[in-house]
């Protein structure tokens, strides 16, 4: 789905019900005032009573963070940016995703909100629970702060420039995605699938258009 104009004012109206309006916008401290308890709490779990040991923790947590950014690539290429043929289709696809392309200074709007990322984290955790059995109380943890994480590195993307030399790939990447082609640049909170997918965009030929990316940045 190409997402063409770029409004610099306001925000998309989802749907006409007030209620559930209201229930398709979050601030990203409520998001992490949500999992960062269960986080730790699943870790405490893993270690007592679960007792695994400090390193197997450690190490499990690390690969669910490592997976989530797997994860991350696969919804935004193939879910968010689902060519979708039907009236209805489309709209669940502005709806998860096309609304932040046309009103990227939307701030209420970079996080899944409490309700449906709720719903969808119980149905992953009951998935991989299924496939891994108590390792999910070490895996699952890491592959939530890596989805907080990434809310947070698009927040940061958004708002601010790079304060890092090193990070400016990442940026460029995803500004570029907005502004250039929407069909490349997937990686929000790291580079390396787009890399390994031939997704990227190659930088060293991308001229940076300054005006495009004040449209892009939070005021």
């Amino acid at each position: 789905m190409k997402f063409e104009k770029i409004h610099n004012k306001g925000q998309a109206q989802l749907f006409r019900n007030q209620y559930l309006e209201m229930l398709t916008k979050t601030h990203p401290l409520v998001i992490w005032g949500i999992y960062l308890p269960l986080i730790i709490y699943f870790l405490y779990h893993s270690y007592t009573p679960l007792n695994f040991g400090a390193g197997r923790i450690v190490l499990t947590f690390l690969g669910g963070m490592f997976f989530w950014t797997l994860f991350e690539y696969i919804m935004h290429r193939f879910v968010f940016h689902w060519v979708a043929e039907s009236e209805r289709a489309k709209k669940i696809v502005y709806v998860m995703h096309g609304n932040h392309h046309h009103f990227p200074r939307d701030k209420e709007r970079l996080f899944m909100p409490p309700v449906p990322s709720l719903i969808l984290a119980s149905v992953i955790f009951l998935v991989m629970y299924l496939l891994m059995g108590e390792n999910v109380f070490m895996f699952f943890p890491g592959f939530m702060l890596g989805y907080l994480l990434y809310g947070s590195t698009h927040y940061a993307i958004h708002a601010w420039n790079p304060p890092f030399r090193w990070m400016k790939p990442l940026w460029r990447n995803h500004h570029l995605h907005h502004y250039k082609d929407d069909h490349r640049g997937f990686g929000v909170s790291t580079t390396i699938w787009d890399r390994v997918f031939g997704t990227m965009f190659d930088l060293k030929k991308e001229k940076e258009d300054k005006e495009k990316v004040k449209e892009l940045m939070f005021k």
